[in-house]
């Protein structure tokens, strides 16, 4: 993600004039997916082509262990949202429009769609902090589906747009976004070296 590399490498104080211009204070990236909208054409194929054998889900160790996460369930879940997407749309109700488009005349189309809801409608946050990215669920796929991306991108939306998170993870983002260590240390990060 050009964005994030280009702020580690402005707070490590490496310049390098191809980067890519930061956003500026009125605009405020969003990273990750909240909402199909987010995810690639390839994650949303993914979930109509999976064929629900459940063996995703036998292989995750966050399932095993008793954790609320099933990798099938988010793919199923992702599919159900767009059959939700696609009901709404095809309705060509207006009060799907989004405020921001309404007016007179407009038409309900995907990209003034917004119904209030997201994927976090569908998938709770305890289930996409539950997975331990371990890769079990892909390997494991027949048809090799990757709800770990899709996992990853939901995460990815909580924690640096929403800025939430575990409270466990939280110290250790904000000891790394100050000093550029995940350890709250006074010192900088590479003072060792000049002992």
């Amino acid at each position: 993600m050009p964005v994030i590399m280009n702020e580690v490498k402005s707070m490590m104080g490496i310049s390098d004039e191809s980067q890519v211009p930061a956003a500026t204070e009125a605009e405020i990236p969003e990273f990750g997916a909240n909402d199909l909208k987010g995810l690639t054409w390839k994650n949303i194929l993914d979930a109509y082509t999976c064929t629900e054998c459940g063996r995703c889900t036998a292989a995750c160790p966050a399932n095993i262990t008793g954790k609320k996460l099933s990798p099938r369930k988010i793919v199923m879940d992702v599919r159900d949202r767009a059959e939700d997407i696609g009901n709404k749309l095809a309705s060509k109700d207006t009060q799907y429009i989004g405020e921001q488009f309404k007016g007179d005349g407009v038409k309900l189309s995907a990209k003034n769609f917004n119904d209030g809801k997201s994927l976090f409608d569908y998938i709770t946050d305890e289930e996409i902090y539950a997975c331990t990215t371990c890769n079990a669920c892909v390997e494991e796929c027949p048809v090799m589906i990757n709800p770990l991306d899709i996992i990853l991108q939901l995460r990815r939306y909580r924690i640096l747009t929403d800025s939430a998170g575990p409270s466990d993870w939280m110290p250790m983002f904000t000891s790394l976004e100050n000093s550029g260590c995940v350890w709250q240390m006074q010192d900088l990060r590479e003072q060792w070296t000049r002992q």
